[in-house]
């Protein structure tokens, strides 16, 4: 029992440390991106370590809140794998994080832009240094939760289903919330995260067209394409590390096509950063037009869906007997009491 609660210790003290430099890296990432006065002495402010800092201002605090109402359910009993799935995700935050200083750093000793100087520059590498060593404490916090066995035939958990528990506590919702919509959402996961991808893309891509005036429905439209692309990758492999929705099984083809779909996302937000650095391997002079932009990026995206397609069907064979041993313990949990399909 006293083991059990050291390690339910060193749990919690990793993903509030791991919270604590979520916090301290959005605040000094919002302040390095919405002032303009400030982004304008940024040594980060231009791509691919754009891309990389864009992407992690509207990650990390996603990834904060989950875990932060998770831990409201954090000792409701149930939920084998709680513990296990929370400290995955905040690894997932921690990591993340940890990207976007490495970026920041090579920006800051590439010197990009040229020589950034003044004070805001000074302030802006000291935040850096701050977040450095809070990313490495939390690191550190994480490394040291072990794993704890999963123990053989006890009850599973995802957050979908702690989010129906709180949901139930709370009269407006409770009539919303229940088996029923937790079922659907698990079977319809795909077309959730895109929608809500979408949602979030949409709401950027305007605040963004607002506030540089854009006029080029094109351009508005390629911005829309990225950031929503950008933003499904993102659910998508979150999902996969620390579990959100429990998805029942699926078949090969949809797999496949999903494992593309999400190759694609990936390398349309490479091609994006690296744009400039792959332009001249297609074209001559700067990539100043929208039309080859968009082909640029939405192609590679497009060339990479289709070749990785191409290997997951070569390299995997069709296994149903395998797919049901692997799947099957899960599709059973994942069935409403009293039924079976």
């Amino acid at each position: 029992m006293e083991h059990v609660k050291e390690n339910h210790r060193a749990y919690s003290a990793g993903v509030w440390a791991s919270l604590g430099a979520a916090g301290v890296f959005e605040a000094s990432t919002v302040l390095e991106t919405q002032d303009k006065t400030v982004r304008a002495a940024s040594p980060w402010q231009d791509d691919p370590y754009d891309v990389v800092v864009s992407l992690a201002q509207f990650a990390v605090p996603m990834l904060a809140l989950v875990i932060a109402l998770r831990l409201l359910v954090w000792r409701v009993p149930g939920g084998a794998d709680r513990v296990q799935q929370t400290v995955r995700a905040a690894g997932a935050m921690v990591t993340l994080v940890g990207l976007t200083v490495v970026s920041e750093w090579a920006a800051v000793i590439a010197g990009a832009p040229a020589s950034p100087s003044g004070t805001w520059a000074s302030v802006l590498i000291g935040g850096l240094v701050v977040n450095s060593l809070l990313t490495g404490v939390a690191a550190v916090s994480l490394g040291r939760c072990r794993r704890r066995r999963r123990l053989a035939g006890g009850p599973r958990s995802d957050w979908l289903g702690d989010a129906v528990f709180l949901c139930r506590r709370i009269p407006v919702l409770r009539r919303w919330a229940g088996p029923d919509a937790a079922v659907w959402v698990r079977r319809r996961a795909m077309t959730v995260f895109v929608t809500l991808s979408t949602l979030a893309a949409a709401a950027l891509t305007g605040a963004q067209a607002i506030g540089e005036r854009w006029t080029d429905p094109l351009l508005i439209a390629w911005f829309l394409v990225v950031v929503a692309t950008s933003d499904l990758a993102f659910c998508v492999i979150s999902n996969a590390v620390a579990g959100f929705i429990a998805r029942p099984p699926r078949t090969r083809p949809r797999r496949i096509a999903e494992a593309s779909a999400i190759a694609g996302c990936v390398a349309i937000s490479v091609a994006t950063a690296f744009r400039d650095a792959l332009w001249p391997m297609f074209g001559t002079g700067s990539l100043t037009s929208v039309p080859a932009l968009a082909a640029l990026t939405l192609g590679a995206g497009l060339v990479t869906s289709l070749v990785t397609a191409a290997l997951l069907l070569a390299c995997s064979p069709h296994d149903p007997a395998g797919l049901r041993r692997r799947f099957g313990a899960a599709a059973t949990h994942l069935q409403r009491p009293g039924t079976r399909r």
